[in-house]
């Protein structure tokens, strides 16, 4: 009961006729947050996008579009070209899709070419669930980033490509090497392929 001056007021009848006469203050809400950036993602069946700048010796830029498996960390794509638009990415996932099989989520960044029409197309069509990082977060694709930095550091700070059709030869000599010949750490010092193949005994084992 609330009492005051000799009155008494019952709490519900007081609540209802301050409902009645909009008299309550309207909750402030929280700041909107974009949906989806910080739901946790499971790393099984799950590739990495990203793009790589690089130049040929006469000056002329070209681009470098990278796919990383992150659960074997193997790269699966390595592709040169000078222009690489969305539905150039969507080819090169098509025919990945036809070697390995569909994944369950793929992570890029932001940039035009990710979020193309012609990607929300394929997303459509495919039903894989596509993950933006957040602006400005590329730690959040760490597994790319990571492999972003060998190449770079490992193959293209110590290649000259006077044309761009050397490049793709270039690359799938370092492709080979990264894949098939260096064990990781992280792999229980095994390489990429060594533990996909593992990791498929594994699957018929069980």
């Amino acid at each position: 009961m609330v009492e005051r001056q000799g009155w008494q007021v019952n709490h519900k009848k007081f609540r209802r006729i301050y409902r009645e006469e909009k008299l309550q203050v309207r909750r402030r809400g929280g700041r909107k947050r974009a949906l989806g950036t910080r739901r946790p993602m499971v790393v099984l069946q799950r590739w990495s996008l990203d793009f790589v700048s690089d130049a040929l010796t006469d000056g002329r830029r070209f681009r470098i579009l990278t796919v990383v498996d992150d659960h074997t960390q193997e790269n699966l794509a390595l592709v040169a070209d000078t222009s690489l638009s969305g539905l150039r990415v969507t080819r090169e996932l098509d025919r990945l899709i036809v070697e390995r099989g569909a994944q369950g989520t793929i992570v890029s960044d932001n940039g035009t070419e990710f979020t193309s029409m012609a990607i929300l197309r394929w997303v459509q069509e495919t039903g894989i669930d596509w993950h933006y990082i957040a602006p400005g977060k590329p730690a959040q694709n760490a597994f790319i980033e990571s492999f972003n930095g060998r190449l770079r550091d490992e193959c293209l700070n110590e290649t000259l490509f006077s044309s761009l059709a050397e490049a793709p030869e270039a690359l799938e000599a370092w492709q080979e090497s990264y894949n098939y010949q260096r064990p990781h750490s992280a792999l229980g010092n095994l390489t990429p392929m060594e533990f996909a193949e593992k990791m498929n005994m594994d699957k018929l084992a069980a």
